[in-house]
């Protein structure tokens, strides 16, 4: 079991809280509108990369999978429970 301060683990779900500044920049509008969606809905951690950034997995309304990276202040853990 992991204490609450510790940050979430690959394959945990979670929610991301905001949006990150500048994330949705040059991105088409599908894309800004899939991610602005999908604040404060559970999605899937698949791994953080060499900079420490979070990999986020979910689908939008059409069953597109997107992928995101953001900062993990950014994501809140889901009671650490498994996707």
């Amino acid at each position: 079991m992991r204490l609450h301060n510790e940050r979430p683990a690959p394959g945990d779900t979670v929610v991301l809280t905001a949006i990150p500044p500048a994330l949705l920049d040059g991105l088409p509008l599908e894309d800004q509108q899939a991610i602005s969606e999908a604040v404060g809905k559970p999605v899937g951690l698949n791994a953080y990369d060499d900079d420490g950034r979070a990999e986020l997995r979910f689908a939008d309304r059409q069953g597109t999978i997107h992928f995101v990276y953001v900062n993990p202040r950014f994501i809140r853990s889901v009671g650490g429970a498994k996707q």
